[in-house]
């Protein structure tokens, strides 16, 4: 589960409910600095149980090198409200049409595009909208987020969180996963309390979400085909960032993912399979180098 510094946003983002064409999601909104050009916008999609919050650090030094940048939690996810107990509308066709519905949103005109990073689960909603409407965007970063399905140690522990999610609720299952996690370090603990929102925001962000979101989100991070070679074909820049180990997805995994695309390769130092939260300067700037390179294409 990953471990934002803090969950109040940056000075001069905007938390909000941004409206679309299928309902209101909830948003953080930063800005281009001031006295900045503008160089673009970017949306930025969070991974399983994770939320928007989980790029709240890349928002200031992306705005220092003019790019708006939007974190979106998506539906069913934190502060977005879902259906609770009907898989459907999480179907992963209809989270790319949501994502779809969010660049209208946050676009002028039809013509306007932006750049698409996807954090882990977020990195296969992210490449399912780019399959259904490549023209609507820049670039593809995937942060963590690999070809096909996760490692069976992680499918496991998907597993084990759909069969508690039947019999439990979101209260209950919460208090048997702290009581799984090995005892907090205290290095750790120290930095999440220096963001004034201690562990209790953790439990409300986890109880924000919507049962059937995991159980459909866990059921496709168990079953995703690898579609590399269809994305491959979309013409557009492709970046593939990860940290230097990665459970989920193995690094040497992403490294041959990236050559399949012809992409872009980041691998931050010192992070694991949230680099964005790891090492968020490194990860800022690595995505503004990519972004300017595409800008010059």
């Amino acid at each position: 589960m990953s471990r934002p510094a803090t969950f109040v946003p940056p000075p001069g983002a905007r938390a909000y409910r941004l409206g679309t064409a299928r309902g209101e999601f909830a948003v953080i909104d930063a800005p281009v600095a001031p006295g900045v050009e503008a160089k673009g916008t970017a949306l930025l999609l969070p991974g399983f149980t994770g939320s928007k919050e989980d790029f709240i650090s890349l928002h200031e030094p992306l705005a220092a090198a003019g790019y708006r940048t939007l974190a979106v939690d998506g539906r069913g996810q934190y502060e977005t409200p879902g259906p609770r107990d009907d898989e459907a509308p999480y179907a992963q066709g209809e989270l790319a049409r949501d994502v779809l519905a969010q660049v209208d949103a946050v676009t002028e005109t039809p013509q306007e595009r932006v750049h698409l990073v996807g954090h882990s689960f977020g990195g296969q909603v992210a490449r399912a909208a780019v399959l259904l409407d490549p023209t609507r965007f820049r670039s593809l970063t995937l942060i963590a987020s690999g070809p096909a399905e996760i490692s069976a140690s992680q499918q496991l522990r998907v597993k084990l969180l759909r069969d508690a999610l039947a019999v439990m609720d979101m209260a209950q299952v919460w208090e048997a996963i702290q009581a799984l996690e090995p005892p907090e370090d205290a290095a750790d603990q120290q930095d999440l309390d220096a963001g004034l929102d201690g562990f209790e925001v953790l439990r409300q962000r986890w109880l924000g979400n919507s049962p059937a979101q995991l159980i459909a989100a866990g059921r496709q991070l168990c079953t995703e085909p690898d579609r590399v070679a269809e994305l491959a074909a979309v013409p557009i820049p492709f970046h593939v960032l990860s940290g230097e180990e990665d459970g989920t997805w193995p690094v040497p995994l992403l490294d041959d993912m990236a050559v399949r695309l012809k992409a872009h390769r980041t691998v931050v130092r010192g992070a694991e399979h949230s680099p964005n939260t790891d090492r968020p300067r490194d990860t800022a700037e690595a995505l503004a180098t990519f972004w300017k390179q595409t800008d010059l294409t």
